[in-house]
């Protein structure tokens, strides 16, 4: 993963109280974590931090779409995803990330990366299994689906043969039921 400095939140010149970032997010970000999984995005990022005297509070929303192949067809189609998350970041000996709500950074830090978190929390909003809307209701149109429909079978013919050729010892047997 390469660093950039877009994500980079220095907070130790920042005053107490709540300060607002906003961050528009598109496949170059994606790139930087080496993660190929979406044709196109377009998501708007917002964090806020709350800075108080011994901890940092972060609060990000994502909302946008992503634009995705879909499981059942193969066809591309915008995807739209939104979430939230939360995050504590406290001061300590030494750097953990062990807990996911809660960063320990050491003490004498005056920044915090936040493109991890980010990447996470978009990734983890896109559900596993991406159907196309237009399955769902009936209104998607493919080339595949129209060929399908003109190769499906419109008329089965019933063989009467079968019924012509019948034994006439049969019928005759059929007889014994029917007369009691």
């Amino acid at each position: 993963m390469k660093k950039t400095k877009e994500f980079l939140i220095p907070f130790i010149g920042l005053k107490l109280g709540k300060h607002h970032f906003e961050y528009q997010i598109n496949n170059s970000f994606f790139e930087i974590f080496d993660y190929n999984e979406y044709q196109d995005s377009n998501i708007k990022v917002n964090v806020v931090l709350e800075k108080k005297s011994t901890l940092l509070e972060l609060s990000f929303k994502h909302k946008g779409v992503v634009n995705v192949p879909c499981d059942l067809t193969s066809e591309d189609f915008d995807l739209p995803v939104k979430g939230k998350m939360n995050l504590i970041v406290r001061f300590g000996e030494e750097y953990n990330n062990d807990n996911e709500e809660l960063l320990i950074l050491p003490h004498g830090e005056f920044e915090i990366d936040i493109a991890q978190y980010i990447y996470e929390m978009v990734v983890l909003s896109v559900p596993l299994r991406r159907v196309h809307p237009g399955v769902k209701d009936g209104s998607l149109k493919t080339e595949a689906l129209t060929k399908l429909n003109e190769l499906i079978v419109k008329e089965v013919k019933k063989e009467n043969k079968q019924e012509e050729n019948i034994d006439p010892r049969w019928d005759k047997l059929k007889q014994l039921l029917t007369d009691k």
